[in-house]
């Protein structure tokens, strides 16, 4: 592989805050590259700057080893394109949206067709071309909005929190159709706060926190022992610290202090850092029965609706994140304040 994109010292400002810190990167023809860290980061700056829809306050950014300036930035609008969190569909079809780049480009109508064909069959909404986009659901929109970025087939694609806001049926296809155009030897950038999605997408791994890259390599190099900054990442969702021993089950306990452990089916001890998906966590308004072997009590503290979804913050002696549908929140009658009670498996819980 060879170095496609590169930030060499990038700095950006604004007024008095500083998004990125003297941020030096390289990213391989190819890989999939992903960005964590918390919200505030710097993640979505660094990748507007690759996209070049910003430019930087200091430093450099390098593309197929050419400094970008004024003079040469058409080079990263033809190469690079860009899915933004949150997702504008334009009025009309789902074809008519995919196809807006491609016409703009004066491509040939036949090879519009075969291109926003092809584009829906990756992202797997085969016969969704005339509907409606703007009456899609927010998953399905995130879709379309990543095949109007694959049917324009170039060398970059960036993604920034592609299933941020989306419900747990579209982030997993989401996470596949990404899984595929990585086969493509498309090059893809990745911000998110999903740890989980990182080491199963990732080529490699940077670490933002408050606008500086704190470390860059292959996942496990970068997560393979507690560290300064993994403290930080507290701030991410269900990320928790403990020490770990191993039962005579063969699974782990890992002990978080105050009385709070959780079991894990890997077998690890020592110090840890452990991670749950929230859309892995049950919820319910009384103690279920199940084979779930972490099971918490505690209060909900925040809610945040998302439209078809909704995240909560429960605290049961430590915050965890907890996603639901719209359906079953309101079938709950969930509040602030409420009691609930949280599952998730043993399988569930990832060793980072």
């Amino acid at each position: 592989m060879t170095n496609l994109i590169e930030l060499v010292n990038v700095t950006k400002e604004y007024g008095n805050i500083t998004a990125l810190d003297k941020a030096n990167l390289k990213v391989e023809n190819g890989e999939v590259f992903v960005l964590i860290g918390p919200n505030g980061s710097g993640k979505t700056t660094l990748l507007r700057i690759v996209a070049g829809i910003q430019t930087p306050t200091q430093g450099a950014m390098l593309f197929q080893g050419k400094e970008i300036n004024e003079s040469a930035r058409s080079l990263l609008t033809k190469n690079i394109t860009m899915v933004f969190q949150k997702t504008i569909m334009f009025t009309g079809t789902v074809y008519d949206n995919i196809a807006y780049g491609l016409r703009l480009k004066g491509c040939p109508k036949k090879d519009i067709q075969a291109a926003v064909k092809e584009a829906l069959e990756t992202v797997k909404l085969e016969g969704f071309q005339k509907r409606s986009a703007k009456k899609l659901s927010g998953g399905e929109q995130q879709r379309v909005a990543i095949a109007r970025a694959f049917a324009l087939n170039t060398q970059v694609i960036l993604l920034d929190e592609p299933t941020a806001n989306v419900d747990p049926k579209n982030a997993s296809i989401i996470e596949e159709v990404l899984q595929t155009m990585s086969k493509r030897r498309k090059t893809i950038m990745i911000a998110t706060q999903n740890m989980a999605q990182a080491k199963d997408l990732a080529t490699r791994v940077a670490v933002l926190i408050q606008g500086r890259i704190e470390k860059a390599g292959r996942y496990q190099e970068v997560f393979s022992s507690p560290s300064r900054f993994l403290a930080d990442f507290a701030r991410l969702e269900n990320v928790f610290s403990g020490v770990a021993r191993i039962t005579e089950e063969g699974t782990s306990v890992v002990d978080m202090g105050a009385g709070l452990s959780i079991v894990t089916t890997l077998e690890k001890s020592g110090d840890v850092t452990v991670y749950v998906r929230p859309e892995d966590i049950i919820i319910s308004m009384q103690p279920v029965v199940s084979s779930a072997r972490n099971m918490f009590k505690g209060k909900i503290t925040e809610i945040s609706d998302l439209g078809s979804i909704v995240r909560l913050t429960v605290d049961a002696g430590e915050n965890f994140t907890v996603q639901v549908t719209k359906k079953s929140f309101n079938e709950m009658q969930l509040n602030l304040d409420s009691t609930v009670f949280l599952a998730f498996k043993a399988s569930s819980v990832q060793i980072v």
